[in-house]
């Protein structure tokens, strides 16, 4: 059963959707935040509440407080850390082990904060490396520095990054989703169709945090 809860921070009052680990095999939390131009009803976010659960993990879906006052543009990205260092007191509280994530400006979040929280990794759904069409604004370096194991999951033809575009070498591993855009839709004509695109996102992340344990 979910349980929603809200949460004051100095950058207002963000928002918390608490799907429980079920049974008695609970193991660590995942916190996912959602991107600047959608929420927590996101394909990828909503996959991994509904599937993990049932293998350990609780899922927290975290709304930024920009998003729960109604707000249609996403702050400054110091503001949305911010927001995350005020709720992360509250992610923290069942005691679990918490892994930091989330998609595109949300994964970033998690990246520039994961080890100052004491995360116990990182996951980064959609990293935006860099721009549309500007691939000489690169932000390699927020996920080159979390110190922490740090899993991406990337569409192959994310406007935002192709997994190619990606450092060769560094602290973390790559999923590719192939076909998939920054939102991991697939066209109608691709070899994997969007239930497979989708099984694939879960099955990687599954499987990334089982090896944490």
């Amino acid at each position: 059963m979910t349980k929603i809860e809200t949460v004051p921070t100095d950058a207002g009052e963000a928002r918390i959707t608490w799907h429980p680990a079920r049974g008695a095999r609970r193991v660590l939390a995942l916190a996912l935040g959602h991107g600047a131009g959608g929420g927590i009803e996101a394909r990828d976010l909503a996959a991994l509440a509904a599937a993990l659960p049932a293998r350990g993990v609780t899922v927290a879906l975290v709304e930024q407080p920009w998003r729960v006052a109604g707000k249609k543009v996403a702050p400054a990205p110091k503001t949305l850390d911010t927001g995350w260092r005020g709720l992360w007191p509250a992610l923290a509280k069942p005691g679990l082990p918490v892994v930091a994530g989330g998609r595109s400006a949300g994964a970033r979040v998690a990246c520039r904060t994961g080890a100052e929280l004491g995360a116990a990794a990182v996951l980064a759904l959609s990293f935006p490396l860099h721009p549309p069409g500007r691939p000489e604004r690169s932000r390699a370096d927020e996920l080159l520095a979390t110190g922490l194991p740090t899993l991406v999951v990337q569409g192959g033809n994310d406007p935002f990054g192709k997994p190619a575009e990606f450092p060769p070498a560094g602290p973390y591993e790559l999923v590719e989703i192939p076909y998939g855009d920054h939102g991991f839709a697939v066209p109608r004509r691709a070899p994997v169709d969007q239930e497979e695109a989708v099984r694939r996102i879960v099955g990687a992340v599954a499987d990334w945090l089982a090896a944490l344990r």
